[in-house]
């Protein structure tokens, strides 16, 4: 789910497999930081394994590009044991976390989303850690962002454009909580909108709004079933923006990674097909989804699919072809 990627234009060649992390665990819609404090890469997953926030960490990203390198799952801590006062505080549900690193106040800003108190919505969180990446992070009272009349809002990202010298968060707009049936609750006609909406934020803080949020993609049914979802930013070397996400419902076999490019992070957005799914290559993983890129990470990727435990995080590196085009690399 970061800050600003600069890419070499890579050859077309043999697509390299992603590979397992921390092995037979659940760990869905993962997200990947790195921590300048600790010089360390650290995963986020939503809540499991008794904890509201999952925490593991490798000391190099991905981690197979070190002999020695491997994720560690730190089960004993919880990131969020409390989260805004605005969550549900029996059934909190907490998705998606994801991580960033302030420079100007030296803080971290956790964004997630948490289940409504009162509402079978989600909506869009903010906590900080005035100390280190493992907290203790303190919750707004307040959501970040609620559209509840819409279905709420999920999959919250981060994303700073060292470029422009300007911070974002991007997020959906949960329509399918709202559906009528079908997969996902939504795939029934005629659906709702499941947006991705950006929002620009304060340099220095990463959550106060500056200016108001731009819609810049929404499903297509007939490409994108009843949603797109997990939307994640990255930006080439040569300025274009690259927009990750998911369609389909993560519990069917249509589940995948896409991308759309831009050359204007508000669009328009020119939808490029599918990067990992079984209209592609689905390395023979089943349902995979929510990737998330970074930073420094020689184009390093994360993103979850089936396993015997549930959703996994795996791992690849990932560059652009000859003709601007994603593709999956050999590290």
């Amino acid at each position: 789910m970061h800050s600003l990627l600069f890419l070499a234009f890579l050859p077309l060649g043999v697509l390299s497999s992603p590979r397992t992390t921390l092995g037979n665990l659940d760990f869905p819609d993962p997200s990947v930081t790195f921590d300048p404090a600790t010089s360390k890469w650290y995963a986020f997953a939503t809540s499991g394994n008794t904890n509201n926030v999952q925490v593991a960490w490798s000391p190099s990203f991905p981690s197979f590009t070190s002999a020695d390198a491997r994720w560690t799952l730190l089960n004993k801590i919880d990131l969020l044991p409390t989260p805004g006062d605005w969550v549900n505080d029996t059934l909190p549900l907490i998705w998606a976390p994801d991580v960033h690193f302030i420079p100007q106040t030296k803080t971290y800003v956790m964004y997630y989303s948490g289940r409504l108190s009162g509402s079978p919505y989600h909506c869009i969180g903010v906590a900080v850690s005035k100390t280190s990446i493992l907290g203790p992070y303190t919750p707004h009272p307040h959501p970040f962002a609620c559209p509840d009349h819409d279905g709420g809002a999920i999959d919250s990202s981060g994303f700073f454009d060292a470029e422009t010298n300007r911070r974002y968060v991007i997020y959906k707009v949960d329509g399918s909580a709202k559906g009528k049936g079908g997969p996902c609750g939504n795939g029934d006609k005629p659906g709702f909108p499941t947006p991705f909406v950006l929002q620009e934020v304060d340099i220095s803080d990463g959550f106060t709004p500056v200016g108001p949020a731009t819609t810049v993609l929404d499903r297509i049914p007939e490409l994108d079933g009843p949603l797109i979802e997990a939307p994640n930013l990255v930006k080439t070397k040569r300025g274009r923006y690259v927009l990750f996400y998911s369609s389909h419902c993560y519990n069917t076999v249509d589940y995948d990674v896409r991308y759309a490019v831009a050359e204007n992070i508000k669009g328009p957005w020119v939808r490029m097909g599918e990067l990992i799914g079984r209209a592609t290559q689905d390395y023979g993983f089943v349902a995979p989804g929510g990737a998330s890129a970074v930073q420094g990470g020689e184009g390093g990727m994360v993103f979850h699919a089936d396993c015997e435990a549930g959703r996994c995080m795996y791992e690849t590196s990932w560059g652009v072809g000859e003709k601007g085009e994603v593709v999956l690399s050999d590290a």
